[in-house]
């Protein structure tokens, strides 16, 4: 072999180690490591504020119990705020990935450029910064203490597990009824006002139906399943606000129920202004005290219903050739 010949090889040679060394799989960090944050018990936390570039939302315990304090004290979801303490608890500082302020940029971990700002307060008063940023991988992601210049490469934690959407937080479920339970619905809207009754035999019929005009049922138990487990964007509190306006609401429904002992209730539901940035709708269902937003697609059917949307039409006639 040339001298040439021997360079080329060793040169492809160290080629194709260097590509072998960048895609071989690699492992998580070590569980081993001194903690992030020092000895912490998730317990010890009792409130968390997750803020990113759009907003924030701040969760607080009470008597044991996590809320939306912003929200008239919404519950949330014990198991989803205890996976996110237990992570934040739990992180490592085994790997460090820089150490200069210049790069917190670049990995989204600077004062005012980042995916997530974590903070969290313990129960003696003392408090703790997080700033979470970019994830090249799942699972993992660069975070950075407040005050400090080290970014740290953490496994089992990535803004997607600090999110300011408060349906990651709550059961957005607003109404729960018994589909088979409801006999009758009224809608009201700017378009009249319609009614709808269940037999025993489960049939369900429409009022002042017309000699010439056939009820489409599929229209009615549609709209019965949807509200039945009517699920909201967010809550807003327990105080009505004028500029939701549900003193004139864009749509009204009534919804009478029989429980198998015989027993009737009646609930509503009403559905206020738009709140455009959101593309949802300020609702408030009688059996919550939470007034709520709820997405513009679920109730715009509501909003928009005619008569005919309950009718079967007569076919389009077509067209017949040289006609």
């Amino acid at each position: 072999m040339s001298r040439g010949n021997q360079v080329l090889t060793g040169i492809l040679i160290v080629q194709l180690v260097v590509v072998g060394l960048f895609f071989w799989p690699r492992s998580a960090p070590a569980a081993g490591g001194e903690l992030l944050l020092g000895e912490l018990e998730a317990d010890q936390i009792v409130e968390v504020t997750i803020r990113d570039q759009e907003g924030k939302i701040r969760l607080l315990k009470q008597v044991g119990t996590w809320v939306l304090p912003d929200a008239g004290d919404f519950p949330c979801k014990a198991d989803a705020v205890s996976t996110l303490l237990d992570k934040l608890v739990a992180l490592k500082a085994d790997r460090v990935v820089t150490q200069t302020r210049s790069s917190h940029g670049r990995l989204k971990v600077a004062d005012d450029d980042f995916e997530r700002i974590v903070e969290f307060a313990l129960e003696d008063g003392t408090s703790h910064v997080l700033y979470l940023g970019t994830s090249p991988n799942y699972s993992v992601a660069h975070v950075r203490v407040k005050g400090q210049d080290l970014v740290y490469l953490v496994s089992g934690l990535s803004s997607m597990d600090a999110t300011t959407s408060a349906g990651s937080w709550i059961d957005t479920q607003y109404v729960t009824l018994v589909q088979e339970q409801v006999y009758e619905v009224t809608l009201e809207n700017a378009n009249g006002r319609f009614v709808f009754s269940k037999d025993d035999a489960g049939t369900w019929t429409m009022a002042d139906l017309g000699a010439d005009e056939t009820f489409k049922e599929s229209a009615v138990t549609s709209l019965v399943s949807r509200v039945s487990a009517l699920r909201m964007t967010r809550p807003l509190g327990t105080e009505e606000k004028e500029y939701y306006k549900l003193g004139q609401p864009v749509a009204a429904l009534t919804l009478r129920t029989r429980d198998e002992g015989g027993a009737t209730q009646t609930h509503t539901l009403s559905v206020g202004a738009k709140l455009v940035e959101e593309n949802a709708h300020f609702c408030k269902w009688s059996g919550s005290p939470y007034y709520v937003l709820v997405a513009q697609y679920t109730v715009q059917e509501w909003i928009e219903g005619t008569r005919d949307g309950f009718l079967e039409l007569p076919p389009t006639p077509t067209p017949q050739p040289g006609g």
